[in-house]
């Protein structure tokens, strides 16, 4: 869910051109019976459940685009190494990675340098194959496996050219509403005198062609939502950066900087400590929702109130690389992580059978792992989004969740338009559109959506059972965060995420139909440690 993806809900609401209601505060933590809005009943949680009750610190590994370590309320939180001294270029604790004082970075060089971009794994596959496929026909092979790979290059090169004209389709759309909602901005400030323009502005404007009409349109919608309109043309603009074509470039050789033999997947000690990077937005807004300070009279409330965050740098503005996904979920379970959050994925994984061994050696080290579905609008029972719980043994792990996002609009809008989901494969949903949380530099905040956003809700109440209720297992934990999970929507129908108006009952999107609720995971574990004593 890297930096284009984190923008899904608002392309969809450019889409749709349509005004919505103001998303409610903190509404991902807020409760379905006392507050009326689909959040996880955190506050309720804590006032009604868990008051005066001692709890265990937990490590929440955030396998990510890195952290802001520093922001204002996160750096209370944060895991420090407790066996590292800071800046001494020693590998203190003899773990492999000197000073890594707060997480690891994979994505960097030993002198500092770091991979902001890289291309897709569908471009990096591509290339594999282009030199070898690239104009033979079958005729052209002699061996059954030579016939089976070229199978393969013609589906690549197939998804390769229609990821291509997506691409600069979608480049063109957001190009044109930057446009047309720039033009419309600075109209305004020309005509009124004004450095800002204010939503009661866009609504006052008298619009006359048709570009101008479109962007005040746009504009109005989000403005309507809670957006200010340079938040949107900033966003805009970030996004149009990451649309520049680097992903699908197969010249890229944006690894070279790491220096690694990337090819050698046994390979472990790489990198370097600089668990920030240069765009730690991603990362830093989900830490924010799993564990920003609570009650400390600033920002936000995360979900979980005894929580060290470990920032592990593997998601790059593309595709994360196997390689590096495997290190890193083996770098957060060595070092105390008992839950993982990894809100990425991507649609091919050369490297899958590494990244399988390493959820199975944190499933024998009882670590949990928690898995935003991805924001296609696919159905992953039949499109396979990476890494997945099905290994290539067929087995599956008894400790890995995949969440789908829920809005926290109500009835048939419930389900995110941008959300994948699978009656196999997804196993909860959670809120993740216009969730409120921290990002980068000089102490901000900001909404985002996603899936992204979803799975650090799970990990935030996945993190509060474990702390209260250390002696559950991640298979319990799994068990109690889905057997409890509301099923208000369950024979519901809503719209089915990707489409404009087909219908699909609610729990054709998931195993349980449910959607995550602390209160209810939390009674539920209580119980559960009743009948155990």
């Amino acid at each position: 869910m890297k930096k284009i993806t984190i923008l899904a809900s608002l392309f969809f609401a450019f889409t749709a051109i349509i005004a919505q209601n103001k998303r409610p505060d903190n509404w991902f933590n807020l409760d379905a019976q006392k507050d009326n809005v689909n959040g996880v009943g955190t506050e309720r949680t804590y006032e009604e459940l868990l008051k005066g009750k001692k709890s265990k610190t937990i490590i929440v590994g955030v396998l990510d685009s890195g952290v802001d370590y520093m922001h204002e309320d996160l750096k209370d939180v944060m895991w420090t190494n407790p066996g590292e001294i800071a800046g001494n270029g020693i590998d203190d604790d003899k773990n492999g990675y000197i000073d890594d004082i707060h997480g690891w970075n994979f994505m960097g060089s030993k002198d500092g340098k770091n991979v902001e971009k890289d291309n897709l794994e569908l471009t990096r596959v591509y290339k594999s194959l282009k030199d070898k496929y690239d104009g033979k026909t079958e005729s052209d092979l002699k061996t059954k496996a030579e016939k089976k790979e070229f199978k393969f290059w013609q589906v690549v090169k197939a998804d390769y050219e229609k990821e291509k004209d997506q691409a600069e389709s979608q480049a063109n759309q957001y190009r044109f509403i930057k446009e047309a909602v720039g033009g419309v901005v600075e109209k305004i400030k020309k005509e009124k005198g004004v450095e800002k323009v204010t939503l009661e502005d866009l609504k006052n404007f008298d619009a006359k062609e048709q570009k101008d009409k479109q962007g005040k349109m746009i504009a109005i919608a989000q403005g309507s939502s809670g957006m200010e309109v340079e938040d949107l043309l900033h966003q805009l603009t970030e996004a149009l950066a990451s649309m520049d074509g680097s992903r699908l470039d197969v010249n890229a050789d944006t690894r070279a900087i790491v220096g690694d033999n990337y090819n050698d997947y046994s390979e472990r000690y790489y990198g370097n400590a600089d668990c920030k990077g240069p765009a730690a937005f991603h990362g830093t807004h989900v830490a924010g929702i799993i564990g920003a300070t609570r009650k400390n009279g600033i920002g936000i409330d995360g979900v979980a109130d005894n929580v060290r965050i470990m920032s592990v740098r593997c998601v790059p503005d593309g595709d994360e690389r196997d390689k590096d996904v495997a290190n890193a979920i083996r770098y957060a379970v060595d070092n105390g992580a008992s839950i993982i959050n990894m809100s990425f994925g991507k649609k091919y994984s050369p490297g899958k059978k590494a990244v399988d061994e390493a959820v199975k050696y944190a499933e024998s080290k009882g670590v949990l792992l928690i898995h935003a579905a991805g924001n296609a609008a696919d159905d992953i029972d039949e499109i396979t989004h990476f890494p997945c719980k099905k290994m290539e043994n067929g087995k599956t792990p008894s400790n890995f969740m995949d969440v789908g996002a829920l809005s926290w609009k109500p009835d048939d809008e419930i389900a995110a338009p941008f959300s994948n989901y699978g009656k196999k494969t997804v196993d909860i949903f959670a809120p993740g559109v216009d969730i409120h949380s921290t990002v980068p530099d000089i102490n901000k905040y900001k909404d985002a959506s996603g899936t992204s956003m979803a799975a650090p809700v799970v990990a935030g109440v996945a993190a509060v059972l474990k702390s209260y209720y250390p002696e559950l297992t991640p298979k319990q934990i799994i068990n109690i965060l889905t057997k409890s999970s509301v099923k208000s929507y369950k024979d519901k129908k809503v719209i089915k995420p990707g489409s404009k108006d087909e219908m699909i009952e609610f729990s054709e999107l998931s195993k349980t139909g449910g959607i995550v609720n602390m209160y209810e995971a939390v009674k539920m574990a209580q119980d559960m440690v009743k009948v155990k004593g």
